[in-house]
């Protein structure tokens, strides 16, 4: 279909169902250090939700991770549909990353994907999401075939 009269640009928002609500809004805006979003909302958050600033997206949208308490059990690892979660940071930050991680009680290891050019620093969040830090090797370049 190439007559499609749209074409998705960027990612707006992630969405994550939580069982641990306080322990993710911990995680997520103490130990990574995102931003929440205070327009229209009290800290950043309003009835069991939480949305933080991922950085500009597209066309005036601001890219968000938005957290929502759950009532119900929430599935992670090999039985939910969410692989993983990855949020950029530069390459020179990594290694501070996973010493904070560590310091503070979280798993932090870092995968070199050498054909991406990618290196990730994966951690879990309190809910047991994979969650990956992932950086651009300043040697990487991008060639044409």
């Amino acid at each position: 279909m190439t007559d499609r009269p749209f074409h998705p640009r960027a990612l707006g928002e992630i969405a994550i169902r939580c069982s641990d609500y306080a322990a993710m809004r911990d995680f997520y805006g103490r130990i990574l250090g995102l931003t929440p979003i205070t327009g229209g909302l009290r800290g950043g958050y309003r009835d069991g939700i939480t949305f933080y600033q991922l950085g500009e997206s597209h066309a005036g949208h601001v890219a968000v991770l938005a957290l929502f308490a759950d009532k119900g059990p929430v599935t992670t690892g090999a039985g939910s549909a969410l692989h993983h979660l990855a949020l950029a940071l530069p390459w020179d930050e990594q290694v501070a990353a996973r010493d904070w991680l560590l310091a503070a009680g979280h798993p932090a290891e870092f995968t070199d994907f050498d054909w991406a050019g990618w290196r990730g620093l994966f951690t879990r969040d309190p809910d047991g999401n994979t969650v990956e830090l992932v950086a651009a090797s300043p040697d990487w370049h991008i060639t044409a075939d």
